[in-house]
């Protein structure tokens, strides 16, 4: 093997059903062990409206539950999340800080506060008749939005202005402001609109989610009518949330510095590319690529007979999985789909080049949800090659963590990736991605050493990639060689964190 392997640093091993692979610890110089840009009593409130502590439905839960942590190393961290149904069953006894008013259409709330095992401090909106529901954080399990999601991410980004004010919580008033998407991206309008100076920062996990309403609905949100204008919050003639957020906000982040560049052009600009580039222009638009939970980060000896244990280890894991998916065992490659089964992360495409796959000797496994029709056509295909194939319409995370570690292949042909998590998971797990070239998976795999990429948004295009990882997995030192370096990549969160203080300082000092 080449340089040491990174798997998941908590433990010392990567978890996968009862295999875990040990590692030995190694001592690295860190080039991101510098001083703080930023003062250590900073108190910073970070607002999300998921967490992957008590409920999430994407990448955003996922970042929430592990960045606020990692800044705790530069600054005082709180975050403010809606009250909902699990987070109030997670925690039935929390504190009340403060009772608020209601606010035009924004019903009164009540400010909770506790502490997580690990001791950071969550504060929660609680309005049980916004909340307490049912469902994921924006809508029902059976699909769709809820049909108050303005009036109940208005109170969410309320709540933070009125946090920021010293309203909420005397005894604590944050210096700066971190929201995240269009739920929360009111916040800096209702700070600009209350006078208050707090500087804010706006992360786009993904800018096809704007919060789009009907300007009628300003009078319930309390959004007094000069900010519907294009300077502010107007957008075609509808209320945007996310375009309040970009436009008030101090500084604008997204989750990939490929993506950053994208935003900025009408074909991925959604309508908002020229108040985009303008942030770019004056220096106030960053892509800062996320990174992944601890438990995928591990360290291998690269000493005699690592590169043996690694097989094992994935050979172990591929069994299990094959049993679990009742496939036949087989010598030939392991591809996986692990994601939401919708339009844009190219689905169809991935069941267009399984027939290559399959005349190729290779295996597919299938698990997610989303779109009933891609979901009937992922059953078709298994029910097509039942040797070959195999699904499951659904999510377990545990399951997904050890398809990574059984896969040998990750198919990943998003049509748009702001930034992307599975293509990292996959790479620490010994699996390569097979991926468009768009967004987060050009700043994360490198074409023919840690993954492949392909530029024509094609079947014919995707083909073309698995025939060259096809033609890798045929000799065999190659793709063990291609393995060896995907898995030793770190992908943690130091980086982004030494970024995020940087982009912090440069909003306080102004």
């Amino acid at each position: 093997m080449t340089d040491s392997l990174d798997l998941a640093r908590a433990g010392n091993s990567l978890v996968t059903s009862g295999h875990a692979l040990q590692l030995a610890p190694a001592v690295k110089e860190d080039p991101y062990d510098r001083p703080s840009p930023i003062a250590a009593n900073t108190r910073l409130l970070f607002v999300t409206s998921e967490m992957g502590d008590f409920i999430k439905a994407g990448g955003l839960g996922e970042v929430a539950t592990a960045l606020p942590r990692q800044l705790r190393a530069f600054c005082d961290v709180r975050v403010l999340l809606p009250g909902f149904r699990q987070v109030r069953n997670a925690m039935p006894a929390m504190e009340v800080v403060q009772r608020m008013p209601r606010v035009a259409g924004l019903p009164p709330w009540s400010l909770g506060r506790f502490a997580t095992a690990d001791g950071l401090v969550i504060y929660t909106v609680l309005c049980d008749e916004l909340y307490d529901r049912d469902g994921s954080p924006y809508g029902p399990f059976s699909g769709g939005d809820f049909g108050d999601n303005d009036i109940r991410f208005g109170r969410l980004s309320l709540a933070a202005a009125e946090i920021a004010a010293g309203e909420a919580d005397p005894q604590w008033k944050p210096d700066i402001l971190h929201v995240n998407d269009w739920p929360s991206a009111l916040a800096p309008g209702y700070m600009r609109w209350k006078g208050l100076a707090t500087p804010s920062i706006l992360t786009i996990h993904n800018l096809a989610y704007q919060g789009l309403y009907h300007p009628q609905r300003m009078r319930l949100l309390g959004i007094p009518e000069a900010a519907f204008d294009i300077n502010g919050s107007e957008f075609h003639g509808k209320i945007s949330f996310l375009k309040s957020g970009i436009f008030y906000g101090s500084h604008v982040t997204t989750v990939s510095e490929t993506y950053a560049s994208e935003i900025t052009t009408p074909e991925h600009g959604c309508g908002l590319d020229g108040l985009l580039k303008t942030r770019m222009n004056e220096g106030r638009l960053t892509g800062i690529i996320n990174g992944i939970d601890d438990s995928w980060h591990a360290l291998i000896d690269s000493g005699a007979g690592g590169d043996q244990i690694v097989r094992q280890w994935k050979r172990r894991n591929a069994a299990e999985i094959r049993k679990t998916f009742d496939l036949p065992a087989s010598r030939g490659p392991l591809f996986s789909i692990i994601s939401r089964l919708v339009h844009q992360k190219g689905v169809d495409l991935s069941l267009e080049v399984a027939e290559t796959i399959v005349a190729r000797g290779g295996q597919l496994v299938v698990t997610g949800r989303g779109e009933p029709g891609i979901e009937e056509a992922v059953e078709t295909l298994a029910r097509k090659h039942p040797h070959a194939v195999a699904a499951r319409i659904g999510f377990d995370d545990g399951e997904a963590r050890r398809l990574f570690a059984a896969s040998d292949f990750l198919l990943m042909p998003s049509r748009f990736e702001p930034c992307g998590l599975s293509q990292m998971y996959a790479q620490r797990s010994g699996a390569l991605p097979i991926a468009y070239r768009t967004g987060g998976l050009v700043d994360t795999i490198e074409d023919g050493l840690s993954g492949f990429l392909f530029s024509s948004l094609t079947g014919a295009g995707l083909t073309a990639a698995v025939s060259r990882a096809l033609d890798a997995f045929r000799s065999r030192r190659a793709f063990r060689q291609m393995r060896d370096h995907a898995m030793a990549k770190r992908f943690d969160w130091r980086r982004p964190c030494s970024r995020y203080a940087d982009v912090y300082a440069r909003a306080l000092a102004s």
